[in-house]
């Protein structure tokens, strides 16, 4: 995997490929929990209990938490490491101003590439959020939430462009954190019958009631945050490792 030059090159460097792939999977794994919301924000991400939990040294551990922190998802701090990071009001109202000025362009690029095979997935995708929604439980929300996020970045693999990919799974990655934060509790601000007027739009092939919908569906997840933190798991519970 290709890194940003902005990352300690240092630190990969003293690391073979195994290890590197290992950091990967550690890195994947905190990314899960954060955006799952099993990691609240505020919690501490110990190098040294990251390692033993994953059975790895500090080094791989710390170039884990290195690129999440590279995608804005963990952040450290003088004398106490690395956190899961705690976005303000004002990060969060960035984060949904990102998400309007790319999700509409993201949507319309998809209509001019979408076919049928491309809709069945999204007719899964839908089928997939159904099936959580229709469950009960703290595991059951968590898991309708991953599904809600995954249409959005099911739109952006569809569109084609491996750069708003990345910088998708980057921005429903923060939102997540930012509904962890400030959402309601026990409701999906992602809503699915949103996801199924878009897709109207989308097989009907009308980029302009996309979009609008689009920016309306985001509006909506913008408006369901009420600033109420919430308390999150430790970080052994939160992996279950």
């Amino acid at each position: 995997m290709k890194h940003d030059s902005t990352m300690d090159e240092g630190l990969r460097l003293s690391i073979d490929s195994t290890q590197e792939d290992r950091a990967h999977a550690i890195r994947d794994a905190l990314r899960d929990a954060i955006v799952d919301r099993r990691l609240a924000p505020g919690t501490r991400l110990p190098e040294a209990e990251v390692g033993t939990l994953f059975s790895v040294s500090r080094t791989v551990a710390r170039y884990a938490l290195q690129m999440l922190a590279f995608e804005g998802l963990v952040q450290s701090e003088r004398n106490k490491g690395a956190i899961v990071s705690n976005p303000s009001p004002e990060e969060a109202r960035q984060v949904f101003a990102a998400r309007r000025l790319i999700e509409p362009g993201i949507v319309a690029t998809a209509i001019e590439r979408i076919g049928p095979k491309e809709i069945e997935r999204f007719r899964q995708q839908l089928a997939e959020e159904d099936h959580h929604k229709a469950r009960r439980g703290v595991d059951a929300k968590r898991s309708e939430i991953k599904a809600s996020g995954d249409f959005h970045l099911l739109l952006a693999e569809i569109a084609g462009n491996a750069v708003l990919e990345k910088f998708m799974s980057e921005l429903v990655a923060r939102s997540s954190l930012v509904i962890a934060l400030y959402g309601r509790s026990g409701v999906s601000s992602c809503g699915h019958s949103e996801h199924e007027d878009i897709l109207a739009a989308i097989e009907a092939g009308d980029s302009a009631r996309a979009s609008a919908t689009m920016l309306r569906h985001i509006d909506l997840m913008e408006g369901d945050l009420d600033l109420r933190p919430r308390d999150g798991l430790t970080l052994r519970d939160a992996l279950q490792v």
